[in-house]
C-alpha cells in the first residue's frame, strides 16, 4: 500500500513540477549594496540605461543626455568611457557580444548597432542604417531594450500613450527588419515601461523555462516585475521606499540584478540561496507528509 502512495505521490509531484512556471522568485532577493556612478558631464549623469557585458564581466551605463556609453566595474569602479555625438536622448541600451550593443533614442524610437571602442567618439552619422520601431515619440517612445541571444530577436519597450512590448528582428546592415507586440501591456497594470531585461543572457537558466521570463521595470510606478511572454506576472521587488527614478535594470551570470537610477546610481539585488526550497516545493514537501501520514494510518487500521 505504501509503495502504491510513494507512486501516486511522485506522480503528483511530477504533475505539479511540470504545471508551475520557472521563476526567479524575486521575492526572496535582498538588496546586498549601491554605488553610484560618475555623474560629472561627459560620463553617465542622469543614467537611463545598464546593461552586462558577459564577455568583460563589466556594467555599461548610458545617460539620457546621450553624452556618453560609461563602462564601470560591478562596484562602480570606471573602467572607460566612449564619448557621443549627435545622438538625442539615449534610454536604451544592450550588450549583442563581441564588444557590439544596441543603443536606441528615445524620440527617434531609432536602435543603432554600435561597437564600443574606450577613449574615442561615436558619432550618430557613423552608426546609421538605424531600425526604427515608429514615428517621432515627444519623450514617449523607446525606453528600453534587450538581447536574446536564443535566435537574435530584442525586446524592446515604449513608455507610454500607448505602453508596448515588442518582439523585434532587425537586420542592422541596411536598417531593415519587423517588430510585433508580444502582448498587451496593460496586462502588467503599471503607470509606465522604463526597461526591459531578457533572462535567456543567464547561460545556466537556458532550458530551464526561466530563459523565456523577462524582467520589465516601471519607472513611474516604482515597481521591478519578472514576467512571462505573455504578460503574467511571477514576481516582483517594490522600489519605492528605494528610488524614485530607477528605470535600468540587467542581470549577470550568477542571476545578480543590477538596478540604475537617474540620480546616478545602481542598486545590487542578490538572488536567494538556492538552499531554500521554492514555495511549490513546500507544497510538495507537505502533500508528500500528508500520503504518509494517510499510509501510516491505513496500516494500523488494516
Amino acid at each position: 500500500m505504501i509503495s502504491r502512495i510513494l507512486v501516486l505521490f511522485a506522480g503528483l509531484s511530477m504533475s505539479a513540477l511540470a504545471m508551475a512556471q520557472p521563476s526567479l522568485n524575486l521575492s526572496g532577493y535582498t538588496l546586498g549594496y549601491q554605488f553610484r556612478l560618475p555623474g560629472q558631464p561627459g560620463m553617465a549623469a542622469e543614467t537611463s540605461a545598464i546593461t552586462y557585458n558577459w564577455d568583460t564581466g563589466t556594467l555599461f551605463v548610458v545617460g539620457d543626455e546621450a553624452e556618453a556609453i560609461v563602462e564601470v566595474s560591478k562596484s562602480g569602479e570606471v573602467i572607460g568611457s566612449m564619448k557621443l555625438s549627435g545622438f538625442d536622448d539615449t534610454e536604451a541600451l544592450t550588450y549583442i557580444g563581441n564588444g557590439q550593443f544596441a543603443l536606441g533614442e528615445e524620440r527617434t524610437q531609432s536602435l543603432f548597432k554600435v561597437t564600443y571602442e574606450a577613449d574615442t567618439t561615436l558619432r550618430r552619422a557613423n552608426a546609421l542604417p538605424a531600425y526604427s520601431f515608429g514615428p517621432y515619440s515627444n519623450n514617449e517612445g523607446l525606453e528600453g531594450v534587450s538581447w536574446d541571444p536564443r535566435n537574435n530577436s530584442f525586446i524592446a519597450v515604449k513608455e507610454k500613450n500607448p505602453q508596448a512590448i515588442y518582439e523585434a528582428n532587425i537586420d542592422f546592415n541596411d536598417g531593415t527588419g519587423s517588430h510585433d507586440i508580444l502582448f498587451d501591456a496593460a496586462l502588467l497594470g503599471v503607470l509606465d515601461l522604463s526597461d526591459v531585461q531578457v533572462l535567456a543572457t543567464v547561460p545556466s537558466f537556458l532550458g530551464t523555462g526561466l530563459d523565456d521570463n523577462l524582467l520589465v521595470i516601471s519607472q513611474e510606478s516604482r515597481l521591478l516585475m519578472e514576467v512571462t511572454r505573455t504578460g503574467e506576472i511571477l514576481g516582483s521587488i517594490n522600489l519605492r521606499y528605494l528610488s524614485g527614478a530607477a528605470e535600468g535594470v540587467t542581470i549577470d551570470e550568477n542571476g545578480i540584478i543590477y538596478v540604475s537610477q537617474e540620480q546616478p546610481s545602481v542598486f545590487v539585488f542578490l538572488p536567494p540561496t538556492p538552499a531554500v526550497p521554492e514555495p511549490e516545493t513546500y507544497a510538495l514537501m507537505l502533500l508528500g507528509l500528508g500520503l504518509l501520514g494517510f499510509a501510516a494510518r491505513r496500516r494500523r487500521i488494516a
